[in-house]
Formats: structure tokens, C-alpha cells, sequence
């Protein structure tokens, strides 16, 4: 298997506001961008379509290594998602779980892919380069939906 290098971030301007996504991906000597945003979304949601789209920008089965500096899209996949889906998507407090529908999304995506996956937490703004360069597309991602 091949082994991918993703780092994916989320911004927003306003919690709620103006939103974007970025992912930087890397294989050997090759290196690939993706951004996006929306309108009016949250920084959470930002985080989660980061991840989706790279695992959608994924055209084989390869060896991820995934940094994030969201400890809830990180916490989410590898602690809680299980737990969501046995108590019919609520929480342990029995609240629903917000952002249903991209984890629903995210969980389809890794269920339906033959991807080996690690995941890496990283803290963000702290000179790392691979997220730096996430985040500088996130913001590229929320440049596509501000006015002016």
C-alpha cells in the first residue's frame, strides 16, 4: 500500500460565519491542495469536511497518516463515534449529537474504504509545517464566501 501524508484543518470567521477546509496531502516527491468553504457553517463543520474530502480525494487503498489540530474530529473518530452509533446517534449525556450528518458522512467514508489509518493530533499555529499549510487553505476556503 501506498502511504499518504494528510494534514486537514477548519476555520471560520464568526462561530457561526463564513467557513473554509483545507487539506495538504503528500505521497513521495508529490504534493496536492484541496480547499472549500461554506457560506455559514461552524469551525467544527470545517473540520470534519477537511477530513472528508481527503478521504474522498483518496483513489486507492493507501497507508494514511492523518494530522489534525481538532481534537474533536480526532476524539470523535477514535473514541466517541462508536458509542454515537450504539446509543442511536446521542450522546453518553443522551443529547443528539451535533453535526450528525458529516460524522454520518465521515463514518460511511471509513467504512467503505480499505484504508490503514493513524491518526495524529498536532497543535495548531505552533509552526508546524504541513498544518500551517492546511490552515493558510482553510482560510483560502473562507476567502471564497466573506463579502467584500
Amino acid at each position: 500500500m501506498s502511504r499518504v501524508t494528510i494534514y486537514t484543518d477548519g476555520a471560520c470567521k464568526g462561530n457561526p460565519g463564513p467557513g473554509g477546509w483545507g487539506v495538504y496531502m503528500r505521497y513521495g516527491d508529490s504534493e496536492k491542495d484541496l480547499y472549500g468553504g461554506e457560506g455559514q457553517t461552524t469551525n467544527n463543520r470545517m473540520e470534519l469536511q477537511a477530513v472528508i474530502e481527503a478521504l474522498r480525494a483518496l483513489k486507492r487503498p493507501c497507508q494514511v497518516d492523518f494530522f489534525l489540530d481538532s481534537e474533536y474530529v480526532r476524539k470523535g473518530i477514535t473514541e466517541w463515534l462508536s458509542g454515537w452509533k450504539a446509543r442511536g446517534w446521542r450522546t453518553a449525556s443522551k443529547q443528539a449529537v451535533k453535526n450528525e450528518d458529516l460524522w454520518r458522512l465521515l463514518d460511511d467514508a471509513l467504512a467503505n474504504s480499505e484504508h490503514s489509518i493513524t491518526w495524529h493530533w498536532v497543535k495548531g499555529h505552533s509552526g508546524n509545517p504541513g498544518n500551517d499549510r492546511a490552515d493558510a487553505l482553510a482560510n483560502e476556503g473562507v476567502k471564497l464566501f466573506q463579502a467584500g
